[in-house]
């Protein structure tokens, strides 16, 4: 952490002189730093608080890169495909996937979505409750609830689609009840979007493994889900990649898997 004074404080390019440092502590330890995290101090003592990250795992994630990439990218056409096609019915099932994994499964959602993928737009909300539970998800009638009322804007959402990747996740999270910023970046992403980032325990486990963060926390702020898109940019960047083929690498990594 290191704590930015003077005239700085002042200057409507401050986030330069962060990422400067960075440069100059790469260059003295050869190994990439990324300036992903800042807040401010009262106004009686000014200053930013800026908190850098040692990237030192490039090498090791470099390794599983060249080991699944052709299955990374057959399953990225398959999201780009979804996106082009733009089916409603389509757009949607993949919407309520999302919806059912949060604080649930990937696999579950899965399951759940092979199940009902074809009901999703026609059930109504206690039957889709009735249903959700007999497939074994923990919060049925919250999830039927959130299915039902998200329905009703299918319309809306697939033309908010039509916004840029930041501008989408935005209106998704603010009008679609059940979507947070990982639950709407997941979907954009299912759908073919590349430009956010899926912040979830895996991607927070990891982080945490790598001792960039002390500890994972439970809940996300907008400002902290930022931050870590940041830091994860910043990986992604560094890779050639984009944020949506390396949540699957990184999800790779701790679980072994790659899914959806």
């Amino acid at each position: 952490m290191v704590v930015f004074r003077g005239s700085i404080i002042e200057s409507c390019c401050a986030y330069d002189y962060f990422d400067d440092l960075a440069a100059i502590l790469e260059e003295i330890h050869g190994v990439k730093y990324v300036a992903w995290h800042f807040s401010t101090l009262p106004k009686q003592c000014p200053a930013f608080i800026v908190t850098y990250a040692r990237i030192d795992f490039l090498d090791q994630l470099r390794i599983v890169i060249d080991k699944i990439r052709p299955r990374v990218l057959e399953r990225m056409v398959e999201f780009e495909a979804v996106g082009r096609r733009m089916d409603r019915g389509e757009i949607f099932s993949e919407l309520c996937f999302c919806i059912l994994t949060a604080n649930y499964t990937a696999e579950g959602g899965i399951r759940i979505q092979q199940s009902l993928a074809k009901h999703f737009m026609d059930k109504p909300q206690q039957e889709m409750a009735e249903c959700l539970r007999s497939l074994g998800h923990r919060f049925p009638n919250k999830r039927a609830e959130f299915i039902c009322g998200a329905r009703q804007l299918c319309d809306v959402i697939v033309q908010a689609l039509k916004m840029d990747d930041l501008q989408a996740r935005e209106w998704l999270v603010g009008n679609v009840k059940g979507l947070g910023y990982k639950e709407a970046s997941h979907f954009l992403r299912n759908i073919g979007r590349k430009d956010v980032a899926i912040i979830d325990r895996h991607i927070l486990r990891f982080l945490k493994d790598k001792e960039i963060i002390a500890s994972a926390p439970k809940t996300l702020s907008r400002r902290s889900y930022l931050s870590f898109e940041r830091l994860l940019s910043a990986v992604s960047n560094s890779m050639g990649i984009s944020l949506a083929e390396l949540d699957l690498y990184l999800w790779y990594m701790m679980t072994g898997k790659i899914l959806k």
